[in-house]
């Protein structure tokens, strides 16, 4: 491995540790590779990520105050995007060593850009009845299916794929995740545009896509112990509180071709917002501070004399510190070798509540101006001009992207029965998809 000089330490020695650092590296003339090179090889992109996997070990909590820390000194953040979020803890999790130097490296240092193919036109919550079949040929597997609402699949490298490798086993049983080239024959991306006016989410049509053997992460069909790592991950992230995915202005990857340029040129002028471009990491990571700016917002234009507009800001500041007091609580747990069980769950629930009462709220400050959406780029200009609100198009791409959350990532009805089930132990409705092999199980026509 490349990065076995980095120890664990304490919290204080941490913060420390990163401030002198951040004093001898940053320069923002450097260009974006280089530094992303810097930091992700110090350790500092995924503080999250184990000692030995380009990481610090680092609790949630400090590993989110790291990024702010980084952010609040003025220096570029960590490559944003899925890959750090969740294809990079799962590989350090499940991978060999050298599939940790081969894949994670390159996305600490935004050399690679991922998606997630996981969600299927039939295998949605049911996520285990996936069709998409993997066959092996020798040193490598041919692929050929269909999967959908791939975010960002249009601009990855890599894509997080499980499919279907043993149909004569219960279909749990007979799947496996493998690191997948999107830049092949056989791949194609299609967007699906949304209300925003953005396309983040893609269905992908795989056609004798092929995946080396050696890109075969956690063991041949065993793919669903893995994929619940990273939908793990992804719940936690997504979650009230959780800090969201990696927050750098920049985007990783080579369809992204920003690596050469100034480092510098990425971070937002002071008192403008930065623009994330619709993206639903960034509508996401709004969320978690939106009370702040919705106050701001209401007291900019005199609503904050509104006696259900204030009622409902200290509501949406409530619910953010009990996210993050959840956090400090599973924080204490994870420090005494305990958990807490589906607090995972209970995070992405909460957040699809914050995106919800941030949209009403949101709307409701911001009165008629709130049917005026930038739902292209080159609308955003004129219409910050027209209305005097740089913030306006935050809150209404809020609006129109709060559906979404309690949709993926696992619907707030499959949190719930994950904890009722695995958590509370309430009974499973009956149905042997546990025993039964999955080419006997009935499917959707």
């Amino acid at each position: 491995m490349t990065d076995t000089t980095v120890t664990p330490a304490t919290s204080d020695a941490v913060f420390d540790e990163l401030h002198a650092w951040l004093e001898d590296n940053w320069d923002p003339d450097l260009t974006v590779g280089v530094w992303w090179q810097r930091l992700g090889l110090a350790g500092w992109a995924a503080p999250g990520l184990p000692v030995g996997s380009f990481g610090r070990g680092l609790g949630r909590n400090d590993a989110v105050r790291v990024q702010t820390d980084i952010a609040g000194f003025g220096a570029l953040g960590a490559p944003a995007g899925l890959g750090l979020l969740l294809a990079a803890p799962t590989i350090a999790t499940h991978g060999s060593p050298e599939q940790i130097d081969r894949f994670v490296r390159d996305i600490v240092t935004g050399v690679a850009s991922w998606c997630q193919l996981f969600s299927e036109p039939g295998a949605g919550s049911d996520l285990a009845g996936l069709s998409t079949r993997a066959v092996e040929d020798g040193e490598e597997w041919v692929v050929n299916g269909q999967k959908v609402w791939t975010s960002l699949g249009q601009s990855a490298d890599y894509g997080m794929l499980i499919a279907r490798t043993d149909v004569d086993v219960p279909k749990h049983q007979g799947i496996t995740w493998f690191a997948i080239d999107m830049h092949q024959p056989g791949v194609e991306v299609r967007p699906l545009r949304e209300m925003t006016g953005h396309a983040m989410f893609n269905e992908v049509f795989l056609t004798d896509a092929r995946v080396r053997a050696d890109a075969l992460i956690g063991g041949r069909n065993n793919g669903w112990a893995v994929a619940n790592t990273t939908l793990m991950h992804e719940r936690s992230g997504l979650g009230a509180g959780g800090g969201s995915a990696a927050g750098g202005g920049a985007m990783p990857g080579s369809v992204a071709d920003q690596l050469d340029r100034r480092a510098g040129d990425f971070l937002a002028p002071p008192g403008r917002p930065r623009r994330s471009g619709g993206s639903g990491s960034g509508v996401v990571g709004m969320a978690s501070g939106s009370a702040k700016l919705l106050v701001d917002l209401a007291k900019g234009n005199g609503t904050n004399t509104d006696p259900v507009v204030r009622q409902d800001l200290v509501r949406l500041h409530v619910m953010g510190e009990l996210a993050r007091f959840n956090n400090l609580r599973l924080k204490g747990a994870k420090q005494a070798g305990r958990d807490i069980p589906g607090m995972a769950n209970i995070s992405k629930l909460a957040m699809s509540d914050m995106v919800r009462l941030s949209r009403d709220l949101g709307l409701r400050i911001v009165g008629p101006a709130g049917m005026l959406h930038p739902y292209r780029d080159e609308d955003r200009d004129p219409i910050d001009a027209a209305t005097g609100n740089p913030f306006l198009g935050m809150v209404t791409t809020m609006a129109l992207f709060a559906q979404a959350p309690s949709i993926y990532g696992g619907t707030d009805q499959i949190q719930r029965n994950i904890i009722g089930e695995r958590v509370l132990g309430l009974p499973k409705e009956p149905n042997n998809d546990k025993t039964a092999p999955f080419s006997e199980l009935p499917r959707n026509a």
